[in-house]
């Protein structure tokens, strides 16, 4: 006769099975510790993170999305955040940090609601409605810009650049670079795309040295007898564009000069000297050549077919220059936004409040399940004003609370006031952003915590693990990257 039934084993030996509500906290955790990895850089008093690889390259940077690229994460639920930080940094450029931390503190408010048992899917439900209500009140109060107006618009656009560059590296030349992004792009045509602004970093020289090319720049790559009396400035120079060694080494230049300059000059590519005739000639307003650091560039500017630009970013230390560059990235991706979508909100935290505000009061109007989850919502939204605080070190509390009474009032955009520690009309201050960026952050972050939330098993299989055959081994990492030995 038998005893009981016997077990039934589904899964080879060694599976790791994990189930249930234990295993969505367990997950919940995992979002926490990514979030903190980069709480403290929100912010224009946030701090910077240093970061060295295997092969002990060190990174500093601030952006979000840069920092979670390199920490190898390899928790399945966390790569979630990782992954919506990146999409954020794709799409907008900008708020990456934002983006990680609310949907850290979506789920941590939900918490206490999965541990007692509420099922996700309820939560789940009352999330998309408060996402749906946040993304219509911005939609609803954002405040859209004139473009008639060359002179406001341009204004405008250097805010937000400014408001992007403010938790960076280089805030302190927030001024001198935000004018300079807004030429970038503003000298770009309809299309605005990013591969027409290039970036070169010459290390040496102070950040105010850095300038800005209409047209392209390159290493000088060529040089022939008799150079040093040639003038080094023409104007309106015909450009052959050939495919010829001129000179040996310089051929791994040539190939990215090629490129560049052909889109740009109009003319077209000759792989012989002999067929050299008129219209297969580029050309150029000027063209001159000049010393930038231990360097020599040759610039050609107003190119009549591409609207190009290149910048030319100088500074001490070379982690600094890549910073500024990933710094700019984030600015010129804000100043496209706001000119394809004029309309902007108060940004340090203001827009937060007035959604969690709008959304508590839209949460009393409803009964049930319902009523308490838009609540918790609507309290997760203000961790980015908390934030700001903590980061620069003010009363967290304190200053919530005289922005919850603000907002009760009808200051639509007050947010925290980093320069005096107190709660400023984040408006009139000039700390913008473009809507979208907040739109955009907001259903991310939403998207994410429901994911998360779904998720009540995890199953790793045992091989993929440890090492399997050689072969298994290359996959079981990944991307099917080599090994880096």
């Amino acid at each position: 006769m038998m005893l009981g039934p016997t077990p039934v084993i589904l899964l080879k030996e060694g599976t790791d099975t994990s189930q249930g509500i234990p295993q969505l906290i367990s997950n919940i955790n995992a979002c926490q510790v990514i979030a903190e990895a980069v709480r403290t850089t929100l912010g224009p008093r946030g701090m910077d993170k240093l970061m060295v690889d295997g092969r002990g390259k060190a990174t500093i940077s601030n952006d979000g999305a840069t920092i979670l690229k390199l920490l190898d994460v390899v928790h399945p639920a966390a790569k979630t955040l990782v992954d919506i930080a990146r999409s954020q940094d794709a799409e907008v450029g900008d708020g990456t940090t934002s983006v990680t931390l609310l949907s850290a503190e979506f789920l941590k408010q939900l918490k206490p609601y999965v541990e007692e048992g509420l099922h996700p899917q309820t939560i789940i439900r009352a999330f998309r409605t408060a996402t749906n209500l946040a993304v219509n009140k911005i939609k609803e109060i954002a405040v859209s810009v004139k473009k008639d107006d060359k002179q406001e618009q341009r204004q405008l656009l250097e805010k937000c650049a400014a408001t992007a560059l403010n938790s960076k590296l280089i805030a302190g030349q927030k001024d001198f670079f935000s004018k300079m992004v807004v030429d970038a792009v503003m000298s770009l045509e309809e299309l605005m795309s990013l591969k027409m602004i290039g970036i070169k970093k010459v290390q040496g020289g102070a950040l105010e040295d850095s300038q800005l090319i209409a047209g392209v720049a390159f290493k000088k790559t060529f040089s022939y007898a008799g150079f040093e009396m040639q003038p080094k400035c023409y104007d309106n120079p015909k450009i052959a564009l050939l495919n010829v060694e001129l000179e040996l080494k310089a051929e791994k230049d040539n190939a990215e000069v090629r490129v560049k300059s052909v889109e740009a000059c109009g003319g077209s590519i000759q792989t012989s000297v002999g067929a050299l005739t008129d219209d297969v000639l580029g050309q150029c307003e000027l063209f001159e050549e000049v010393q930038v650091g231990g360097e020599r560039y040759n610039f050609f500017k107003g190119c009549p077919k591409a609207k190009t630009c290149t910048i030319i970013l100088r500074g001490g230390a070379e982690q600094f220059t890549e910073e500024t560059e990933r710094s700019l990235h984030d600015a010129i991706m804000i100043v496209r936004r706001a000119i394809k979508n004029d309309s902007i909100v108060a940004g340090g935290g203001a827009i937060e409040m007035e959604l969690s505000k709008y959304l508590r009061d839209y949460s009393r109007t409803i009964p049930g399940k319902q009523q308490l989850l838009i609540g918790a919502y609507a309290k997760a939204l203000e961790i980015i004003p908390r934030q700001l605080c903590d980061n620069a070190g003010f009363d967290a509390t304190n200053i919530l609370n005289k922005l919850r009474a603000k907002h009760a009032q009808g200051g639509i955009w007050y947010g925290v006031d980093i320069n005096n520690e107190d709660i400023a009309d984040n408006f009139t201050a000039c700390v913008w952003e473009p809507s979208i960026v907040r739109i955009n952050a907001l259903t991310a972050a939403s998207e994410a915590a429901c994911l998360i939330l779904s998720v009540d098993e995890t199953i790793k299989n045992p091989r993929s693990s440890m090492d399997g055959p050689p072969g298994g081994a290359g996959r079981g990492r990944g991307r099917g990257r080599p090994h880096a030995h």
